[in-house]
């Protein structure tokens, strides 16, 4: 089956990372060939805007230059007036397609062309329908879901692109609430931006010792890191258009070429989970949820690759 038509995306980078470290990271993506669209922008926590701010232009111009598509993500939770501003000036003066992450950012964005996000609940055919009707041209589908709900999905609600979560830890949930400071003995209000110290999250672990999950400032995350290898020919054969890989403390460069020579055919996927072990060391793999069982579990390439979509 051939599945060069799959296009890959670069979704935001969900980590607090110093400013001049996020704007180097999107150079490098820039200059990458395998990665086709860009979505990017603060969804985890209002309080990290500043970091960012002063080089989303630069960034940008960046990537257009390139001949990357981009998109400016909402937030995921939005619940302060602040945080409402920011997404009333994002969906009026944006240059770029909005990629909405709550429904407070779909409200302002119907009759516009824009993007949905992982973190809009989006379960069922109709619900695309009404989405799609509403301006909506592509929706990445959330991460839990099988591969069977996402055929019937892509099924029910003919002529939109759909994407789906192919590279990164999982998002799990949001919270008003910051785990990660008072982790680290802080409140909230007064977290001084702890979670800079863990660029690739803060990691729990169970009473016994046992890797749990990840926290990101507000988000919980999974520990392990989701991957779509072996699942590309079924991901389109069911008709997904875009793959999202989302940015890991990592080479994502290097990330995105391993997903691009398995879509195309140059390598295997056993041989693509071997390279991205060695990418990204440390961190289990996981694809659970693709196949309707625990999201932590891992199914190898030779059994995935046999995954016939409903």
């Amino acid at each position: 089956m051939d599945t060069t038509k799959l296009k890959i995306t670069l979704g935001p980078v969900p980590y607090l990372w110093d400013g001049a470290a996020w704007r180097d990271f999107y150079f490098r993506i820039a200059d990458c060939a395998w990665i086709d669209a860009v979505t990017l922008g603060e969804v985890v926590c209002s309080k990290r805007i500043h970091f960012t701010q002063p080089f989303i232009d630069s960034v940008t111009a960046r990537l257009v230059g390139a001949g990357k598509a981009v998109a400016l993500a909402s937030m995921a939770m939005v619940t302060l007036e602040r945080e409402a501003l920011l997404t009333r000036r994002l969906v009026e003066a944006s240059a770029w397609p909005v990629e909405a992450n709550d429904l407070s950012a779909l409200g302002r964005l119907a009759g516009k062309p824009h993007l949905v996000g992982p973190f809009v609940n989006v379960y069922n055919g109709a619900t695309a329908r009404i989405l799609a009707a509403r301006g909506a041209t592509r929706i990445c589908l959330g991460p839990e879901l099988p591969l069977s709900s996402v055929a019937e999905i892509i099924r029910d609600a003919p002529g939109m692109d759909f994407e789906v979560f192919a590279f990164g830890r999982l998002p799990l949930a949001i919270s008003a609430r910051c785990a990660h400071a008072r982790a680290k003995g802080h409140s909230k209000d007064n977290c001084q931006f702890v979670c800079q110290d863990d660029p690739d999250g803060l990691a729990v672990d169970t009473l016994d010792g046992q890797s749990f999950l990840t926290l990101n400032g507000v988000q919980t995350m999974s520990h392990t890191c989701q991957v779509l290898l072996a699942e590309l020919p079924a991901l389109r054969r069911v008709g997904v258009t875009h793959i999202r890989l989302s940015p890991q403390h990592c080479d994502m460069a290097a990330v995105a070429e391993v997903f691009a020579d398995v879509r195309d055919g140059r390598i295997d996927p056993a041989e693509g989970e071997a390279r991205l072990r060695s990418i990204y060391p440390d961190v289990p793999f996981s694809n659970g949820f693709h196949h309707g069982t625990v999201g932590a579990d891992w199914v190898p390439p030779a059994l995935a690759a046999q995954q016939v979509p409903a």
